[in-house]
């Protein structure tokens, strides 16, 4: 089943085979987001790392996934602040596979586990919120290269505030 297509004011890059959508307010960070994530790409912090659309995407839902393509007019095209518009090589169409949302109102230090999750177009993704002021891209990295361990989290015994943020009661001593 496919839904028509939407178009949106975003960027997006594809990494390895999900496509990152980056959304927010205009001079928010999207396409440097898009540049910094090709760079990680290329220095192995993250899968290669390629150019979907910036500033203006659509979205397509296909077999319950949500897809993204550049805008045809803009196809290549990145605005690198300080350079001017530049052509990359660019991916023609790849599946959401993360949503991240710059200038976020809901971005917190620990996130309610809601605030990480996302339904566009009746298909549930993955999201960071990025709060204003934040840089993205550690988070992203982040996002792309760890796993949840949210639910292995234990606080130790001796841990006064008990949340269980300190890695080992005698860290400062090995």
């Amino acid at each position: 089943m496919s839904v028509d297509h939407q178009s949106i004011h975003a960027s997006a890059v594809l990494v390895d085979e999900r496509a990152v959508l980056i959304r927010g307010p205009s001079g928010s960070g999207k396409s440097r987001l898009v540049f910094d994530l090709i760079l990680a790409g290329q220095t192995g912090q993250i899968p290669e790392a390629m150019l979907v659309g910036d500033d203006r995407v659509h979205l397509d839902v296909k077999d319950g996934r949500l897809w993204v393509r550049p805008a045809p007019e803009l196809v290549g095209l990145l605005e690198i602040r300080g350079l001017g518009i530049r052509r990359l090589d660019c991916a023609t169409g790849a599946i959401v596979g993360l949503v991240v949302d710059l200038d976020a109102a809901d971005a917190a230090r620990l996130p309610e586990p809601e605030a990480l999750r996302i339904v566009l177009q009746g298909v549930e993704l993955p999201r960071i919120p990025v709060g204003n002021g934040f840089s993205p891209l550690p988070l992203v990295v982040a996002s792309l290269t760890t796993i949840e361990g949210l639910s292995s989290l234990r606080p130790l015994a001796d841990c006064s505030k008990g949340i269980g943020n300190h890695i080992s009661p005698t860290i400062a001593t090995e």
